[in-house]
């Protein structure tokens, strides 16, 4: 209960004064000391008692409501000081400082109903968060001849939950990767990628084609988005050593090969799930060592004064050393460095690295023959 919120005022020992609370004090013990600075300088009487009403108010913008009574028990004092020490107590004198005790207890009720609003707010995020970490599982990190890792970077407190997405699944066809990023936010948008995200875990397992696949997750989110919605995504196939590559209107994966990072920009461009997306595939043939980046569009957009992170530039540096997931690691590091800690949007990031063919009992070739329209 919001009434069992404990008093501010701790001793040594307990819970610090949070820095909002600290805020809503500091502004309302200056506010009274400036009005008992202007009464002590006017000497005329308590003229300007009814100011000191202004000081729980203050303290309800940030603080607890035990500590909004507190400081405007001491207003009321004050003005009560100020009454007492006048030559009489006028009758408008003797209304301000009423005026002072009844504004105090407006200002609890208004500090009650704002930790009531926050609290419904922090219990609806935290329900957001944890349906989407349902949503996405947690993914293997060997599958085959590849090594991976997953990463879903959060936004600042601020910004509402989106719906990106990846799964990566060893399948029959060899080890496929999706990526994607759901237009809007909130959970509207965490119900679209489960959609998304539960459809392909059935078909990868039961399409030999990936644009087989692109064509039942479209069908799957027309029929479960509004006209205007849609989603972008990525669909990754390694099978034998040969990457096979279709994309619906993502950003390209970026392949690091020996120092160089390679943007795989598809054939011919293709419009996102949704909108019925005719795709053509993209096909290269992995060396040992090489890595594959996917990523959402949070991270090529994430800016600081009008500057977008160089994800390009910097990826061989961060993401070409160390372990999978020691590359998404630095990433993460840097990125948050270059934004300041604020980042506008969540971020999903999926890195592979091919190791090498390993040794199979059935023929290892893609999903259609190399160079296919």
């Amino acid at each position: 209960m919001l009434f069992r919120v404990p008093m501010q005022f701790a001793p040594a020992g307990r819970r610090p004064l949070s820095p909002g609370s600290r805020a809503g004090l500091g502004a309302a013990l200056v506010l009274l000391v400036i009005v008992s600075a202007v009464e002590i300088a006017d000497g005329n009487g308590a003229n300007y008692v009814g100011l000191v009403a202004t000081a729980p108010f203050l303290a309800a913008a940030f603080a607890s409501w035990r500590m909004v009574l507190a400081v405007g028990v001491l207003a009321t004092v004050v003005g009560i000081a100020f009454a007492l020490a006048a030559r009489g107590v006028s009758l408008a004198t003797g209304v301000n400082v009423v005026g002072v005790a009844l504004a105090t207890a407006i200002a609890a009720v208004v500090a009650v109903i704002r930790e009531r609003q926050a609290t419904k707010i922090a219990e609806l995020s935290k329900l957001a968060q944890v349906a989407q970490q349902a949503v996405l599982r947690p993914i293997v990190p060997q599958m085959g001849s590849l090594s991976v890792a997953g990463r879903y970077i959060s936004a600042t407190a601020t910004a509402e939950i989106g719906g990106d997405l990846y799964e990566c699944l060893d399948t029959p066809y060899g080890v496929r990767v999706i990526i994607g990023d759901v237009r809007g936010k909130g959970l509207d948008a965490v119900r679209t990628a489960s959609i998304v995200l539960g459809s392909y875990r059935h078909v990868a397992y039961e399409r030999a084609d990936l644009r087989a696949i692109v064509a039942d997750l479209d069908r799957a989110v027309a029929r479960s988005v509004g006209d205007e919605d849609f989603v972008t995504a990525a669909l990754v196939e390694e099978r034998g050593g040969t990457l096979t590559i279709v994309n619906c209107g993502h950003p390209a994966p970026l392949l690091l090969r020996r120092g160089e990072v390679i943007p795989l920009e598809p054939p011919a461009p293709a419009p996102p799930l949704g909108f019925m997306p005719v795709v053509r595939p993209r096909v290269e043939r992995l060396e040992p060592g090489d890595r594959l980046l996917l990523f959402t569009d949070g991270l090529g957009e994430a800016r600081r004064e009008g500057e977008f992170f160089p994800i390009a530039d910097r990826a061989w540096r961060l993401l070409g050393h160390g372990t999978v997931g020691d590359g998404l690691a630095s990433l993460e590091t840097a990125l948050v460095e270059w934004v300041h800690g604020r980042l506008d949007d969540d971020i999903a990031v999926v890195l592979m690295e091919y190791a090498g063919q390993r040794p199979v009992t059935t023929a290892s070739i893609p999903s259609w023959e190399v160079g296919s329209e």
